[in-house]
């Protein structure tokens, strides 16, 4: 992949790159980190990436692997010696549907409702539901990113559902 294959991908798939970046690191700053080491990391593997292929897959993949890797130095230094997390708010995106005022309003806190019970979620589901619904990649394609078989993610994929539902559901008996 050269410069100009670089830039055509993070023209087309930049967005939705940010997006994963900003869903599982829910903080604006580490977001806008992870998306650019993302893409450093794939100017630096360069002939590795088949831009025929399907290069969104890969790019989330590379971000998912410069987490976790983050995660783990930041535990292991957190062990050693402990420090403060900032927790910022992550970047929620408005779609611009028209309806009645009520329709919209409704529609907007049952959305938030959703994405504040994904967010409760633990990382094994939170991610892989991510991936299905909102990048709306295959269970394969999950699988070959979490490097996870198939049967796993289809496990996590129901469970994050059946937790989901149950959450939910208490919410919706509340109002």
């Amino acid at each position: 992949m050269d410069m100009i294959q670089l830039e055509q991908c993070i023209n087309e798939y930049g967005k939705e790159i940010y997006s994963f970046c900003s869903q599982i690191t829910r903080n604006r700053q580490e977001a806008e980190d992870l998306y650019q080491d993302t893409f450093l990391k794939a100017l630096e593997l360069g002939e590795k990436i088949d831009y025929r292929r399907n290069p969104k897959s890969y790019f989330v993949s590379i971000a998912l692997r410069i987490w976790k890797n983050r995660k783990r130095k930041f535990a292991w230094r957190k062990r050693i010696a402990g420090t403060v997390e900032l927790v910022e708010e992550a970047v929620s995106e408005e779609s611009g549907k028209e309806g009645s005022a009520e329709d919209i309003v409704l529609e907007k806190e049952w959305k938030e409702e959703v994405k504040k019970a994904v967010d409760r979620l633990d990382e094994k589901y939170r991610i892989p539901v991510y991936l299905f619904y909102t990048l709306e990649f295959s269970i394969g394609q999950i699988g070959k990113i979490m490097k996870l078989p198939e049967g796993t993610v289809k496990s996590r994929l129901h469970k994050a559902r059946k937790l989901l539902k149950q959450e939910l559901e208490v919410v919706l008996d509340e109002t």
